[in-house]
């Protein structure tokens, strides 16, 4: 048997996992050697789980995480600067990665389902903006985040979209100006994550948390979450009297009335999910 041929018969590892965890699905970046850059084919893979997930009912959150020492890299600078010779010199071909980055970055918001991050280590450039982008982040205390495009002569455009809308403007700016990266403290402070845990444990952790979040009305968590990315982006008056419909909505459907049911008479609420 020929090198090639045998080559040929080992198949590839998949580059995105998917399991699941009772009602939560767990997807797990899977290219530890490429530090889980972000290439054109994972962005698709994530973009086409994501779908499948909007529409299986079963599942009621979903856990990002993945395996070895990086929890992502951003983007896969080999195979964008491969394209340099193309007779645009790339142009076509780094906006379409671009897009399709950024599609996939909104598909995880308006994905009807919390989306928990589960960060294990450092997490760079669309890496970070992965991080920003999910509704909740667990960190490991070993994880560490940064924006460092800059350091290459490439700003973090794309990343500064989710990461200027999950922290202040100042360390923000620092983030993005300076490159430098910051601890899982640090970013914990900031509003980038939610929780920093003992290292090994923080996938645990993700799905203890997307669980718990698992256990609500699959109607309320979809209508509060798609409203909160809503009423962030208008002015105040605006928002209020957005917020005021959705309230109203949201108390004629038939989960806001068992659970506040529930609430007077002292038991536990059962979800119909509508």
């Amino acid at each position: 048997m020929t090198t090639q041929a045998a080559r040929a018969e080992v198949p590839h590892a998949p580059i995105l996992l998917r399991e699941t965890v009772g009602s939560i699905a767990v997807l797990t970046l899977n290219r530890p050697a490429a530090r889980n850059s972000l290439s054109e084919g994972m962005i698709a893979e994530l973009h086409a789980a994501l779908n499948q997930i909007g529409d299986d009912k079963s599942i009621r959150a979903v856990v990002l995480a993945a395996n070895g020492p990086a929890y992502s890299a951003g983007h896969d600078l080999k195979e964008l600067t491969a394209r340099r010779s193309d007779a645009d010199r790339g142009r076509a071909y780094f906006a379409k990665v671009m897009n399709a980055c950024s599609a996939m970055m909104q598909a995880i918001v308006h994905l009807p389902k919390p989306v928990v991050a589960s960060v294990q280590g450092i997490a760079t450039a669309a890496g970070c903006q992965l991080v920003a982008s999910c509704d909740l982040a667990v960190a490991s205390e070993a994880a560490s985040f940064a924006t460092p495009g800059v350091d290459i002569g490439l700003f973090c455009s794309t990343p500064m979209v989710a990461l200027s809308r999950n922290v202040p403007r100042k360390q923000a700016m620092e983030m993005l100006l300076t490159g430098e990266p910051i601890s899982a403290a640090t970013a914990k402070n900031i509003g980038l994550v939610n929780r920093v845990v003992t290292a090994g444990t923080e996938r645990d952790a993700a799905i203890a948390l997307a669980q718990q979040v698992a256990l609500k009305s699959a109607y309320t968590v979809k209508l509060g979450k798609e409203a909160f990315y809503r009423q962030a982006e208008m002015s105040l008056a605006d928002a209020y009297r957005f917020a005021a419909e959705v309230m109203t909505e949201n108390m004629m459907a038939r989960d806001a009335e068992e659970g506040i049911g529930a609430f007077i008479e002292k038991r536990e609420p059962k979800w119909q999910d509508k």
